[in-house]
């Protein structure tokens, strides 16, 4: 599983910190959230360095869908209720500025990453008077947002509200020559912090500043991330059109590309998304609450509504991507926890990194730098919107809670004969609760039940073959090595 900007692009091997060292700041995380920081940072003349536990852009980055747009779902109208008018249009000025500095980095450093300017939509199959929300919320806050009644999708829409001047590219390609410009160490795994210094499995780093652009925060205390977050996982499809397709709407085989004049975005959570690049149509969906797919079939539930919709394509690539969920939609970006003053945070980017990423480079450099910054307030992690967030707060909780007991109450009823080739599942072994999964020729792979991070029962997916974390979010492949965080412990069995 690759996805098509990992396919076009390879980074540079870094060297991994084997030494003590001291420096005026640390990121932690080298995607596109660190390397931004990092890079912004650098051009105020400061001091960085960026550690990264595995390669450069290995994490969620490489598997976005690449929108750069301040359309967030159908967040205005949701926004102004919760916290207000004043701080929505922050929240909107500060994305749109971020658009705008993606543009500015990319003419000044000359970036060629397929840069477009793409209107990006949202649309409904069924309900106009959301959408008609929205537009008046749009307004409101600041941005030129149409009403618009008909799209260039493979089925008819009640509404949709367009965004103008967004845009789309290949992240990989964007962050390629920026990582040459920074000073980053590869392979270097960040397990502990504790005041002015980060300690890693090799070396210690003191630091004046420390940032954690980690997608998902590994310290738990002070901060308490994993009490106010969830993750899920969300999945795509790219297509290439194949020979003949009598639809021009849907190709125009002239220019070898795909006849879609923005990026869509259904408003129903279990509906699709539609972007092109190059050749290809990007088809996402299947969302679901990581730890929460042990049926499997996102992947082919987005290939047959492929060949409904498009019958002549051929995939040419799938893969899946992973997005922070905090409890009132709003990322938390700014000072890691109120004890911590030199210690800062990126997460809870929702399903738009891109903007986000940005947004929390600014935030971070401008409070590192003394710049001033009249919307760093509406993301501070130190926010408690009550209304916005009680719900979510009691559901994340439940979720928890489920997760816990049933690691320590719950008796697995399948064993380890019982279990099918091909599959996986939590399994009783010689009295013992073991992950198991057995592939095709029989053979077994055995791994603790219990996730590293908090001790949450662990839950097969099948559709890639990993062990999820449904509590918070942590996954491991087949030998149980940690693939997403918080766990930063593997949970493999010899």
């Amino acid at each position: 599983m690759k996805s098509v900007w990992s396919d076009e692009v390879s980074f540079e091997k870094k060297e991994s910190l084997e030494q003590d060292i001291k420096v005026d700041t640390v990121v932690i995380g080298a995607g596109i959230a660190g390397i931004l920081t990092g890079y912004l940072l650098q051009e105020q003349g400061i001091e960085v360095i960026i550690i990264e536990g595995n390669q450069i852009a290995s994490g969620v980055t490489k598997n976005t869908t690449a929108k750069i747009t301040s359309q967030h779902d159908l967040i205005y109208h949701k926004l102004i209720d919760q916290i207000g008018v004043d701080q929505a249009t922050w929240y909107a000025f500060a994305n749109q500025k971020a658009i705008e500095t993606y543009k500015e980095i990319i003419s000044k450093e000359n970036i060629d990453c397929e840069f477009e300017e793409k209107s990006s939509y949202i649309y409904s199959r069924e309900n106009q008077e959301i959408i008609e929300q929205e537009v008046e919320a749009a307004s409101r806050v600041g941005i030129l947002a149409d009403f618009v009644a008909g799209l260039q999708l493979p089925f008819d829409t009640k509404a949709a509200i367009r965004f103008n001047g967004q845009a789309q590219f290949n992240p990989l390609k964007f962050l390629l020559p920026l990582s040459k410009k920074l000073t980053i160490y590869e392979n270097t795994l960040a397990v502990h912090v504790e005041k002015n210094t980060v300690y890693t499995s090799k070396a210690k780093i003191v630091a004046k500043h420390i940032i954690v652009a980690t997608h998902y925060p590994f310290i738990n205390i002070p901060g308490y991330y994993f009490m106010r977050m969830h993750q899920e996982r969300s999945y795509v499809i790219a297509l290439e059109c194949g020979e003949g397709d009598p639809e021009k709407l849907v190709f125009d085989s002239m220019r070898e590309e795909w006849n879609l004049d923005g990026m869509y975005l259904d408003a129903d959570k279990d509906g699709y998304s539609f972007r092109t690049y190059k050749n290809l149509l990007l088809l996402g969906g299947s969302g679901h609450r990581t730890g929460e797919n042990h049926i499997g079939g996102c992947y082919e539930r987005l290939r047959e509504k492929a060949r409904e919709w498009y019958p002549n394509a051929r995939e040419r690539y799938h893969w899946s991507a992973q997005d922070c969920m905090t409890l009132d939609s709003i990322p938390y970006i700014g000072l890691y926890s109120s004890s911590t003053p030199n210690m800062y945070v990126a997460t809870g980017f929702k399903k738009w990194g891109m903007t986000s990423s940005m947004v929390s480079a600014m935030i971070i450099r401008d409070r590192i730098c003394g710049n001033e910054n009249d919307y760093m307030e509406v993301f501070s992690p130190q926010r408690f919107h009550l209304s916005a967030s009680a719900t979510n707060l009691m559901k994340d909780g439940a979720k928890s809670v489920a997760g816990l007991t049933k690691g320590m109450l719950k008796i697995p009823k399948e064993k380890l004969e019982e279990l099918p080739s091909g599959h996986g599942g939590i399994v009783e072994y010689e009295g013992e609760k073991y992950g198991v999964y057995k592939d095709e020729e029989g053979e077994c792979f055995f791994v603790s039940a219990k996730c590293a991070h908090l001790g949450c029962q662990l839950e097969w997916n099948p559709d890639e073959l990993t062990w999820d974390c449904p509590c918070h979010g942590s996954r491991y492949d087949i030998r149980g090595k940690v693939i997403s965080n918080p766990a930063i412990n593997d949970i493999g069995i010899e």
